[in-house]
């Protein structure tokens, strides 16, 4: 099915606190996305319900961090009259389409999604046994992106076999019931500065269980911390006149995704830009110190605003809750006219579609006859 519309769907599972790795990979991007003008609707939603496939033992931990999320969302600038912030068990037409993609999905092909692979083994799931409602991630997924009339929905590359598989289902779905859910496509960044930034030990993400993180709420004392205390940069550079290397480079990684000329000219007027730098560092006599020390200030141009947003924000709970109230009302009026569509193209519309009676009425007179 075409849309006339562009159409945005992404969200965040609440499992935490969001931290650099978010703002990177994709908070900034947003709020890019939503001061653009080129999108008729922009939707965020709070995955809780697929925070729950591996955190079921311990729900308590989704329900406290919703709100972290959302006032990770405000602080950085996403703003509830551009874009819907809403919650994902809010919206019963989720729980709907998912069980109506199951029946066109075979187990098979979900065993065969990457990322669904990757993350089994990542979380342990190969040796304790899987639970189903993860096994189902993809499907709920595409229910997400679907109920929304997405057109677009920007991922990361490790993200694209979920996205692929989202297309798979609507072209199931619309060939075998009619022209009746809008094709997705996925948008990735256009280059590795604006990907999801790697653990400060040089991790491939971060994680609050590898003490990695650097989150958008952390104080300057903390931030400070893990740089100077856990950021990993080239073990070989021993002494400031040995010559460094860049690649893996921790320290080099945030730069590159964070910082500006004019960061130079105000924390570190020795150089004029990151090229010059990393071909000090490359040729010998720059120290990881100093390196460091310039990334905590460009760290900090970044965080200050976002923390002051976030106070003003903390001192009003009560107007956070509510534009998640209002998100979720208008999120429910979107779902619910797609799945009524979806319904209708089924022809499990019962009760609104009066014609059924006389079809009825048609089969007991055939039987009488």
């Amino acid at each position: 099915m075409e849309s006339n519309k562009k159409i945005i769907l992404t969200g965040d599972r609440p499992t935490g606190r969001l931290h650099l790795g978010h703002y990177v990979g994709s908070l900034k991007r947003r709020v890019e996305l939503q001061n653009s003008g080129e999108y008729d609707d922009i939707n965020i939603l709070i995955a809780d319900d697929q925070a729950l496939t591996d955190n079921a033992d311990n729900p308590g931990k989704i329900r406290d961090n919703i709100i972290n999320v959302v006032l990770d969302y405000l602080s950085v600038g996403l703003d509830p009259d551009k874009v819907t912030i809403c919650i994902q068990s809010a919206l019963p037409a989720l729980h709907s389409l998912t069980f109506y993609y199951m029946n066109l999905v075979t187990t098979a092909r979900v065993s065969r999604n990457p990322t669904v692979k990757s993350e089994i083994q990542m979380r342990g799931f190969a040796d304790e046994g899987l639970p189903v409602g993860f096994f189902c991630y993809p499907i709920s997924q595409a229910a997400d992106i679907t109920a929304f009339d997405a057109t677009v929905v920007p991922v990361g590359e490790d993200q694209l076999p979920m996205i692929e598989q989202t297309r798979e289902i609507v072209e199931k779905f619309n060939k075998t019931y009619g022209d009746t859910l809008v094709l997705p496509r996925a948008v990735i960044p256009e280059n590795e500065t604006q990907r999801r930034l790697p653990g400060v030990d040089g991790k491939a993400k971060m994680s609050k269980s590898l003490g990695n993180c650097i989150y958008l709420s952390d104080t300057p004392g903390t931030v400070k911390k893990q740089v100077n205390g856990k950021m990993f940069t080239d073990p070989q550079h021993l002494r400031i006149e040995d010559p460094g290397h860049i690649e893996g480079n921790v320290v080099f990684t945030y730069l590159d995704a964070l910082c500006t000329d004019d960061d130079f000219a105000q924390f570190l007027p020795d150089y004029s830009c990151l090229d010059e730098m990393k071909e000090h560092y490359m040729r010998g006599g720059l120290g990881d110190g100093t390196c460091k020390k310039f990334l905590i200030s460009v760290l900090e141009k970044t965080l200050v605003p976002i923390r002051e947003s976030r106070a003003k924000w903390e001192e009003n709970i009560g107007d956070v809750y509510d534009i998640l109230n209002d998100g979720i009302i208008r999120a429910r009026k979107k779902t619910d006219a797609v799945l009524s569509r979806v319904r209708k193209s089924m022809r499990i519309d019962y009760f609104e579609d009066r014609n059924i009676i006389g079809e009825w009425e048609n089969l007991l007179k055939d039987r009488k006859q």
